[in-house]
């Protein structure tokens, strides 16, 4: 298969701009926080600030992994961290009053614990000073296997929702992310993250487009059904710069689309598949807001809807106000 050099018309994305893309970005700045929209060049960045949504990366901005797919940093930190950054994260969110957040990190395998602590510290700062009214999502690495840190995340911490992303199929796993990663390990990490606590949603992400067959994205899709993840994002893979990865085609809509149905046949509860969707998307975040409020699964499923069909939020489609989300 050879790459694909032209993106097809359904990718095309507006450039970034507008009063509400411009208060996010002051506001990121001002408070000192990363984002993955940014690091991880994220082509809705554009139309998820321009709505007020955005998500929280912490634990700095260089990675200890270094994946194919993936612009963010990788390097060596040390060991430094800013304990302050639990509380810091925490009072920022509570006061831009939002309603869902996802929290999540870059690798740090030079932590004893990778992380693990300051990860579950940061959810329980974020739901004491917004007293509760945050829903937090945690999308966190894989913790070098060691379940004991995957436990402290979600029982000490206590997010809504534990997500952990297998981000390919199978047999690309070593050509894809960092050979410290792989299958079993994800999977590993996403059964025990159920284990620890039955009644938390758990989330994953495939990309496509890097190679894969259909058969073998409806096999992993399989795999993360076996181990009971509830919510499943897929998405193209788009590469961030001549050094990453190729693109080696352009999944058109009517496959996700298919893939989105093999899905919901699976049993997954929810299942955002599209050309631009991304592993922290507006539309499972709208679902997971719902189901987390106690709506009924068929209203959250058709008003999340509107994120992958139309690109609307679900705060404009209600005509509620909507709140920027730091990423």
């Amino acid at each position: 298969m050879t790459t694909q050099a032209r993106k097809p018309e359904w990718l095309k994305v507006r450039a970034p701009g507008g009063e509400r893309y411009t208060f996010i970005k002051e506001t990121l700045r001002k408070f000192d926080l990363h984002t993955v929209c940014e690091e991880a060049r994220c082509p809705n960045v554009g139309e998820c600030w321009g709505e007020g949504t955005a998500t929280v990366m912490i634990l700095g901005d260089v990675c200890t992994r270094g994946c194919r797919f993936c612009a963010v940093t990788t390097g060596n930190p040390r060991g430094a961290f800013d304990p302050r950054e639990p509380e810091h994260v925490g009072r920022t969110i509570a006061a831009l009053e939002l309603e869902y957040v996802v929290l999540t990190m870059v690798d740090r395998d030079d932590l004893l614990d990778g992380g693990a602590k300051h990860v579950a510290d940061t959810v329980r700062a974020i739901k004491k000073q917004s007293e509760g009214k945050t829903l937090v999502e945690t999308l966190v690495g894989d913790f070098n296997g060691v379940m004991r840190d995957v436990a402290t995340v979600v029982e000490r911490g206590r997010p809504d929702v534990f997500a952990h992303n297998v981000e390919t199929v199978d047999r690309l796993q070593r050509t894809v992310r960092d050979a410290r990663c792989s299958m079993e390990r994800s999977l590993a990490v996403l059964a025990h993250g159920k284990k620890v606590s039955s009644g938390t949603y758990t989330k994953s992400s495939i990309m496509v487009g890097l190679g894969e067959t259909i058969d073998e994205v409806i096999e992993c899709m399989q795999k993360l059904r076996e181990v009971d993840v509830d919510v499943l994002t897929l998405g193209q893979y788009l590469r961030p710069t001549p050094k990453h990865h190729e693109v080696v085609r352009y999944v058109h809509p009517d496959e996700f689309a298919m893939l989105r149905e093999k899905g919901l046949e699976m049993g997954f509860k929810y299942v955002a598949s599209g050309p631009l969707v991304r592993s922290s998307y507006r539309a499972s975040e709208a679902f997971l807001k719902g189901i987390l409020r106690n709506e009924e699964p068929s209203a959250a499923a058709a008003r999340a809807e509107h994120f992958v069909d139309r690109g609307e939020s679900s705060e404009k489609n209600s005509g509620k106000k909507s709140l920027p989300v730091l990423r």
